[in-house]
């Protein structure tokens, strides 16, 4: 087909005009994504469960929609007087700062070596800045031999938010600058890598002006989280893509001498393959609606808008660049049709390291499958060892937490579970009796009902009550036994001086001017004024643990907790932090069920279509798998036993199924395509080692840079993004190094032209 010579410069131009026009737009709204980002820490809760219902009930109870922070004082010895004055003092000064509801008196701990204070911080302000306020009256207030903490919900947030506050900058600068050298050394040119990072940027810039968008009008949940892997999903697969059609750019360089015609040959050559990976990174992500988890739901859209852009970016604007530039592009390199040049460039692949590997798999592929998959699958037997049950809001973040330490001082002065109690919502009728069979589970430690009329917001209920009551009862009766003793001894005295019928008529004066114990009690209950408080005809219960929050004993406290409640009221819900913890790894493992077969399925039938056949997509599969159970025994090894992590999230095997896979199987796709093409011309046999060969380099450096791009979110101190970052970027090399370079090709060089059963390729032997 003959193309006329405007329409040669005028398509590319308009294209280029085109990415730079989005690349120009949308670079700015990279300082703007803190606009539509959410810090929303119910977007990870499972959406349909018990404790998003409780928690969200939960909210009536409050008249301020507020987040809590929780200034913790702690001394090594116990509380001194002036200790304790400075506390109330700080309260009464953190009163005073804006942005901070009010802030209940002190709470003492039991040892009397700690205490308390709670301060509200409303919902539209800045946290950071407020927590920021409050550490300053702390530091300017607490008294000598005191040290202070700020945790609690306020506390974490600020955590996360500080942890997050990378994304934009560093983030995005690691994942570029590792992607820029890996190209420089492997293409040793000046112009390539620019032009692919070039293809990578503007494919991102796009992809974020269209989910701010989205976002904005809300079609789209944005987090630190998932802006986090949309920038490295879309700076990897563009990066992977163009280095595929680069690849195919030089080839055709060097068999034709018009650069228009090795365009149009390269473009065929990488279209499907592109479109083919790129598909079934989608289809990954967007498997991710099913999720019952709303963090999980909102990666779906958002990360498949990237790899969309991705594509084009690859199909588009890169072969548009590159055919502007010609043969320069890969100065001082150039590829030349010239005889001699091409002649002397395939003597060199002859010579190179792929060739090698290609001869090494062509003499020893039985012996290289079957030793492969031993060692796979001798990893993977260790990916049950991964604790992927979820992990506190405390081990959220890598380094330093004052957050956490908070915790941790109150955790050594209270029940473990007093920072974090359970929620219970129940009817105005049948909380006492809820309350009471509360009570009786074993791991709770006391039951308290939300109430008005009391600083402390809370009235503690049975056991708790009957406890306060008992050391006020104690402390009442030595004063009250003290007076008596002291109006005996004066009796005396007047029974000698005046007679007993005068001393017994002044006894009885003074016994009914002294208050019986039990009033006294009743008037030094600091609860008296307190009532329950009652919206929409429930009542909020507070159950405090005896164990820590994330603990499996907490776990197993809380599922006997609902079984108990329901058995008084079949209406009342059981939420809560370690709720959540148990109703998140039920809905991971519901999703891990659900998702996983189907991207199995979807993917599958991407390669059949793709490949033509019904054998091969089965083996890249199944490889791919052995190969993603590897990288789970490898990293259960690392996080366990080396690293020692006290668990990992409950999504982190999903996220990490979906991104190896849907990923994995792109370096199976370049080369099996590459294959069937081969094999059209020279058969299974020869074909498969030719398409090693020819793809090794590419497919290898695609892989380095895909890797090395997933192990930049860890520079985010994030458990979940390290962990995510490890199990990817090992996999990634997995597959690159072992399995399409050895296992695959090995494996279908034994089993021969069968593999493309039942398309008529299964005759080309």
């Amino acid at each position: 087909m003959k193309v006329p010579k405007w329409l040669r410069v005028l398509l590319p131009t308009v294209l280029i005009g085109v990415w730079f026009l989005l690349g120009g737009v949308g670079g700015p709204y990279f300082g703007r994504v803190e606009e539509v980002s959410e810090l929303d820490l119910s977007a990870f809760l499972p959406k349909s469960s018990e404790a998003a219902e409780a928690n969200e009930e939960a909210k009536k109870f409050s008249d301020e929609k507020t987040i809590p922070a929780v200034v913790v004082f702690e001394s090594k010895g116990e509380l001194t007087v002036q200790q304790l004055t400075s506390i109330d003092a700080v309260g009464e000064a953190v009163q005073g700062v804006e942005g901070v509801d009010d802030v209940a008196p002190a709470i003492i701990a039991e040892d009397n070596k700690a205490a308390f204070l709670v301060a509200p911080i409303g919902s539209e302000e800045d946290v950071k800045e407020v927590l920021a306020d409050i550490r300053s009256e702390v530091d300017e207030g607490q008294a000598d031999g005191l040290t202070s903490y700020i945790t609690g919900p306020a506390g974490f947030s600020a955590d996360l938010t500080k942890a997050f506050a990378g994304i934009d900058g560093l983030l995005l600068f690691t994942a570029l600058a590792v992607v820029f050298v890996i190209l420089l050394v492997v293409y040793r040119s000046a112009i390539l890598p620019i032009v692919v990072l070039l293809t990578s940027i503007l494919a991102l810039s796009a992809s974020i002006l269209v989910v701010w968008w989205l976002a904005s009008k809300g079609y789209v949940t944005l987090n630190g989280q998932v802006q986090g892997i949309l920038f490295i999903l879309v700076i990897g697969a563009a990066t992977d893509y163009s280095l595929l059609y680069v690849s195919r750019y030089r080839e055709a360089l060097y068999r034709l001498p018009s650069k228009f015609d090795a365009t149009l040959d390269a473009w065929k050559g990488a279209f499907e393959p592109i479109i083919a990976s790129g598909g079934t990174v989608i289809v990954g992500l967007l498997c991710l609606l099913l999720s019952d988890l709303s963090s999980n739901t909102a990666l779906g859209p958002v990360g498949s808008i990237g790899i969309l852009f991705a594509m084009l970016a690859a199909l588009t604007f890169l072969p548009a660049v590159l055919y502007a530039f010609g043969r320069v592009s890969f100065w001082p390199i150039k590829p030349s049709a010239d005889k001699k040049v091409a002649a002397a460039h395939k003597a060199k692949l002859e010579r190179g390291f792929w060739h090698r590997v290609g001869g090494f798999v062509n003499r020893r592929y039985r012996p290289i499958w079957i030793v492969t998959t031993i060692v796979l699958l001798a990893a993977a037997a260790f990916s049950t060892q991964i604790k992927a049950e979820g992990v506190s809001q405390s081990d959220l973040i890598l380094g330093y937490s004052e957050a956490r330490d908070g915790q941790e001082a109150l955790s050594r002065h209270l029940p473990d579970g007093s920072g974090s109690p359970a929620l219970v919502i129940t009817s105005v009728e049948k909380y006492e009796e809820v309350a009471a069979k509360a009570e009786t589970v074993d791991g709770v430690d006391s039951v308290s009902a939300v109430a008005d009329g009391v600083d402390a917001g809370i009235l503690p209920l049975g056991k708790a009550m009957d406890e306060i009551n008992q050391e006020i009862r104690q402390e009442v009766q030595k004063e009250y036994d003290a007076k008596i003793e002291e109006l005996e001894a004066s009796m005396a005295e007047l029974e000698a001086t005046a007679g007993p019928e005068v001393a017994a008529l002044a006894r009885e004066q003074a016994l009914a001017s002294i208050p019986s114990v039990d009033s006294i009690v009743e008037d030094a209950n600091p609860f008296k004024d307190a009532w329950v408080k009652v919206v929409d005809d429930e009542v909020l219960l507070q159950v405090t643990l005896v164990d820590a929050p994330d603990s499996d004993v907490a776990k197993a406290s809380v599922e006997s907790l609902r079984v108990a409640v329901k058995s008084v009221d079949e209406t009342a819900i059981v939420g809560g932090v370690t709720a959540v913890q148990l109703d998140t790894n039920t809905a991971s493992i519901r999703d891990r069920t659900v998702i996983i077969p189907v991207v199995l399925a979807a993917i599958t039938i991407i390669l059949m279509v793709l490949l033509r056949a019904i054998i091969a997509p089965i083996l890249l599969l199944l490889s791919t798998i052995i190969s993603f159970g590897a990288s789970l025994g490898v990293a259960a090894f690392l996080f366990n036993d080396i690293l020692h992590f006290p668990g990992a999230d409950a999504s982190v095997i999903l996220y990490a199924f979906v991104f190896l896979v849907a990923l994995g199987i792109d370096y199976n796709i370049f080369l099996m395509t590459r294959v069937r093409e081969e094999t059209l011309k020279i058969g299974t046999s020869k074909g498969v080692i030719k398409g090693l060969v020819v793809t090794g380099g590419v497919i290898t450096s695609a892989g380095i840079v895909l890797a090395a791009t997933f192990a930049a979110l860890s520079v985010i101190p994030i458990l979940f993004l390290f962990q995510l970052a490890f199990i990817v970027s090992f996999g990634v090399l997995l597959d690159t190094f072992i399995v399409r370079s050895l296992l695959v090709p090995a494996l279908i060089k034994d089993i021969g032209a069968f593999v493309w059963w039942p398309s008529k390729l299964r005759h080309k032997k």
